[in-house]
């Protein structure tokens, strides 16, 4: 089989998108589209959309590399890191050589140390938002902690909590009104979830927490029926999910995305 022969899948696709694809697979790709029209305009609206997010966000490029994020400051935090491991490495060696008989609390300590899986991280925004939608937009009685009666507090409660002042996108022109939103797990701190709902009784959801990435590129993830654009912006990460194609959900996630930029 030859490079040309390989389907083309998803990622390769985003990889086209974002431009990260050279030589031989990205011709393929080009081919691909070539023969596929709707797919075609999917990809060129998509790179449309990265275009305009690079020239809105192009000014944040000019302003001062964060002291967080210098690499003199990431390699210190690296090697204190490293530090550690190396200590606690020498510090169960020292408890597995003291017998056998102390074997188990070695095996215990391996037991206990964490699995770390590189993720990208829009995927596990988008992953949290699915998860948030699929628990709460079947609730009949309790879709939300705090209504929208209360849209002032609700949003001041959520801000103070996030760390990140918090605005209701307005979707009416979209056919839908905000119900109201709640406070959730997110990460290793707080998340907040809105919700808005349409006439027919069909919900969306907005789901913030705070991120690590500058991954401002929309990325799009189907899990079951529910569809979810995610994107990170200013140490954020924003979600919008829904029960709806990927075509139907697009505009509404740049109309958040847009909305919520405005107002930052």
């Amino acid at each position: 089989m030859t490079g040309e022969d390989v389907p083309i899948d998803e990622d390769e696709l985003q990889a086209f998108v974002d431009e990260r694809l050279d030589g031989p697979r990205r011709d393929a790709v080009e081919a691909h589209l070539a023969r596929h029209h709707e797919l075609r305009e999917r990809i060129a609206a998509e790179r449309r959309q990265r275009a305009s997010l690079r020239a809105q966000l192009q000014g944040k490029a000019a302003e001062p590399i964060p002291a967080r994020l210098r690499i003199a400051t990431i390699q210190a935090a690296r090697r204190a890191r490293l530090a550690r491991r190396v200590s606690l490495i020498a510090a169960a060696a020292a408890i597995f050589v003291v017998g056998a008989s102390a074997g188990w609390f070695a095996n215990s300590l391996r037991s206990a140390q964490p699995v770390l899986t590189a993720q990208v991280p829009t995927t596990a925004i988008a992953q949290g938002a699915a998860a948030a939608y699929r628990t709460f937009v079947v609730e009949v009685a309790h879709p939300v902690e705090v209504g929208v009666a209360q849209e002032t507090h609700l949003l001041q409660w959520l801000s103070k909590r996030l760390g990140h002042k918090l605005e209701a996108p307005d979707l009416a022109p979209f056919g839908y009104r905000l119900m109201g939103g709640r406070l959730l797990p997110g990460g290793s701190g707080a998340a907040a979830q809105l919700m808005y709902e349409d006439s027919a009784g069909k919900r969306l959801t907005l789901y913030v927490r705070a991120a690590d990435g500058t991954e401002t590129a929309f990325r799009f993830q189907q899990d079951g029926d529910a569809a979810t654009f995610a994107w990170i912006d200013q140490g954020f990460g924003f979600a919008v999910t829904a029960t709806a194609s990927r075509e139907e959900l697009l505009p509404i996630a740049e109309a958040v995305y847009k909305g919520l930029t405005s107002k930052g």
